[in-house]
Parts: C-alpha cells; structure tokens; sequence
C-alpha cells in the first residue's frame, strides 16, 4: 500500500436521512478543521453544501427495496438499506487503502451490519450516537430488556431505570418498539446487540445536562468500549432551504420585539394529522402570542388537491386546510412558512423566546446553544425518550399534554405556550435553559469537556494511522 497522505485519515458513514447525515458532516468537519486529519464522508445522498477540501464525498447507491409494503416503517427500510450496502462500502474501503492509511471508520447509530466488515480489515471501528446517553444506555440495556420480559414494553409495571438516567415508562420507549412483534422492533434489538462491540463510542452530549449518565460511563470498567462525550456538535453549513423563505423569516422576526415570538417546527420530517394541525393553529391564535410556524400539509390530507397546498406560494390561498379565517385573523402576530424555515437562524434571533419542537436531538442541541426553551412534543423515533430527559431530567422544558385520540387540545395549546412565554413555571425552565446553554458553551470551548474528550479519541485515531 502506497501512503500518499500523511494526514491520519477517517471515514465517516451517514446512513439514510438528513437528520443523519447533518451531525455526522459535523463530525468530519471538527476532525478536518481542528485536528488537520483528511475525511471520507459516505452517504446515500448528494450532499448539497460545501465542505472543506480535505473532505470527499462518496455516495453510496441506494437498494431497490420495491418489494416491500407501501407502509413498511421507515427504520426497517434504513435498516435493510445498511445490510444490502455491506459490499458496496467494503469496495469503498478497499480502494482507499490503495492510497491511505485509514485511522478508523465512524458510523452513526444503524451501523452495526457494517461493523463485522470493518473488523475483517482491521481498521478500527468507532460508533457515533448522534443523540444522547439516555439513547446509548437504552440501547446497551435492550437486549437484556428483550431476553428478561414479556409482553408489550408499553405495559411494564415499572419504569426502567438506567443508570444516572431519569426513569423511563414503556410507554416512552422509542416509537418502534410500541409493537414487539413488530418488524421494526426486531431491527432495533438486532442492530443494538452490536452497540458494545465497536472499538469506542461517541455520543453527541455534553456532561453537564447527562451529569450522572456521564458519570457512570467514566468508571465502566470490564473492557467495555469508551465513551467520550463531544456534543453539543451541530451542523455549521448553509440550511437547506430557499434563499426567499431564509429572508422571509428574518425580516419579519425583525420586526418584531425582543424575546416576544414562539417558534413551532417539527423537524425535517415531522407532520400531523389534519385535526392535529388545525387544533395548533387554533390554540396558538386563543394564546395571544406570537410566533412563527413551519407549515406542513397534514399527512391524512389529500396532496393532489390543489386548494391545499402550493410550495410556490405563502399566502392563505396554500393554506386552505387551516381553519377558516384564521391566517387573516393572526396576520398581525403571526407567520406560516411553507414546509421549510431557517431554524438555526430563527432560534438565534433576539426575537425568539420559545420553541414548539419535535425533540428530535438536532434540534434540541441547536435550542440549547441559543438558550430558548422549549414545549416538547415528540412525535416518532427517540423523540418521546428525549422529551422525558428534557422535561423531567433537565427541566428546560414544558410538556404538552396529549388528550383524547392522541390530539393535543387547542385549550391546552393556548395554555402551554403561554405559560412559557409569560408563566412560572416558564420563568423556571427560561433560567434553566440559560444555564444549559453557558454548560453547552464550556463544554466545547478550549479545556472543556467536551473538547478534551476528542482530544483523547484524537489521540487513539493518530496512533492508529501510524501503526
């Protein structure tokens, strides 16, 4: 093998989904531009941002999964898409050996049908969780929970307590584990029996809001694989969006006082149902306040309606299943943006007091770094365990409180977001969040945490290049 790159060199694997790929080009980009090493990203899409030179792209082709069921869950098409992708990557890895010595392979938290692969060529191999360590642990706990129970994990008698975690009820297990029969559910539990056999773990977390979590993984002992927290670690790229709706946005937030707006996002892939949606907007217009909301079509609405929906518009006309009158009732409090908002830049504008939110771990990281509170309202995936650690462990959050059929009232919509915007119980979670946010700031400035954390991983990564 010729070693034409004197730079230790890493490749990082993305699997399927923005909300995937975003802190995993994070992690390239710190490695590249802290710590001068060279970067293969692999992924299933075209990344359409820039990236420093020393970073290359490769694009991994995406399985024909044609047979499957219109309604099969998404995790068991990313699952399935990492198993038929093993030779694809392993032809990858064998034509950069040809030039490089790699330093390691990195995948994020589906990656362990990649692993056995990897081990063949004796490249070490490292895990990125891409949220918390109340993930982490849950996930290193699964397959003792699988093997020790019966019955639907929804119907335990008791919470599960992990250690240095906030209790955890079945029911607030991740969404695809709520069906044990499930195919889903059998992914989870396969690619979780792996988490503890990669040669080290990232997680993308801070000390200070996971303290007794980050605790117990600092003295685990028994050979497990360390774990070094190194978050919070956000994409710094341009947001993909339109340059239209990023104006949009600003200059009304502009307009408007300070601390005095809630913003309402649900992720890049979150929607609601038709009586859901028009519930929020009801309640946010019986609250008073304002804000600034990204906009879907329902997922129970019909997309070839015209009336509904045009991407190419933002008026009341591509709105049409919202309440009647209601865009022209809160226009003077109020803005809907069409499907896409830039987030990063609306929750760090002046304006911002309040965040509507998934609790998708980007975005709660991305609310952490600006200070801004939060209701949580999880939808899928993670997003109901990290709500629990939010509201109940680190308390930087309301909850709004889900009513019959699942929907969440207008009554309590009006409630939630004005108590955190005006409350107590907002006060509370205001000056908490702000806390976080300075712990979030020392955690990955120089001689924090954090950043010594991937000064020790570095270290290991240098080693390994030169061995």
């Amino acid at each position: 093998m010729a070693d034409t790159n004197p730079s230790p060199h890493v490749v990082v694997v993305s699997s399927p989904g923005m909300g995937h790929v975003t802190p995993v080009a994070g992690l390239a980009k710190l490695l590249v531009l802290r710590h001068h090493f060279t970067a293969t990203l692999v992924t299933f899409s075209d990344l359409r941002c820039s990236l420093p030179s020393s970073i290359s792209t490769i694009q991994l082709p995406t399985p024909l999964l044609e047979d499957l069921p219109s309604n099969t869950h998404f995790v068991t098409r990313i699952c399935l898409t990492i198993a038929h992708s093993v030779s694809p990557l392993r032809e990858i890895l064998i034509s950069l050996r040809r030039t490089t010595r790699i330093a390691a392979v990195i995948f994020d938290l589906f990656g362990s049908d990649f692993l056995s692969m990897v081990k063949e060529f004796g490249i070490p191999s490292y895990l990125f969780i891409t949220s918390n360590y109340f993930f982490l642990s849950f996930m290193l706990h699964l397959p003792t929970l699988e093997e020790t129970t019966t019955g639907e994990f929804r119907d335990l008698s008791e919470p599960l307590r992990l250690p240095g975690c906030v209790p955890l009820k079945g029911e607030d297990f991740l969404e695809p584990m709520q069906e044990r029969e499930s195919a889903v559910c059998a992914w989870v539990v396969h690619i979780s029996r792996s988490y503890d056999l990669f040669d080290g773990t990232l997680v993308n977390s801070f000390e200070a809001i996971e303290a007794d979590a980050a605790k117990f993984y600092k003295k685990r002992g028994d050979g497990k694989p360390h774990v070094w927290p190194i978050g919070p670690l956000t994409w710094s790229g341009s947001d993909m969006g339109t340059e239209e709706s990023w104006h949009q946005c600003i200059e009304w937030l502009n307009q408007q006082p300070s601390e005095s707006v809630v913003f309402i996002c649900f992720g890049s892939g979150g929607t609601l149902s038709l009586e859901q949606t028009q519930e929020l907007a009801l309640g946010l217009e019986m609250s008073g306040q304002r804000f600034i909301w990204v906009v879907r079509v329902p997922n129970d609405t019909d997309l070839s309606s015209s009336s509904y929906f045009n991407p190419k518009q933002n008026s009341e006309d591509c709105f049409g299943f919202l309440p009647e009158g209601f865009v022209e009732r809160t226009k003077e409090r109020g803005m809907m943006v069409n499907s896409w908002g830039p987030q990063r830049e609306v929750l760090s504008h002046h304006a911002t007091a309040g965040f509507v939110s998934h609790c998708g771990w980007n975005s709660t990281l991305e609310s952490l770094m600006n200070g801004v509170p939060m209701i949580a309202w999880p939808l899928y995936a993670e997003q109901r365990m990290n709500a629990v650690l939010l509201v109940e462990g680190v308390k930087v959050a309301l909850k709004a409180k889900v009513g019959v059929n699942g929907v969440v009232r207008r009554e309590e919509v009006a409630k939630v977001v004005k108590e955190l915007m005006e409350g107590e119980e907002g006060k509370v979670v205001r000056r908490r969040m702000q806390e976080m946010k300075g712990e979030a700031a020392r955690a990955v400035g120089k001689d924090g945490s954090s950043y010594k954390a991937i000064e020790d991983m570095v270290s290991l990564l240098e080693d390994s290049a030169v061995a």
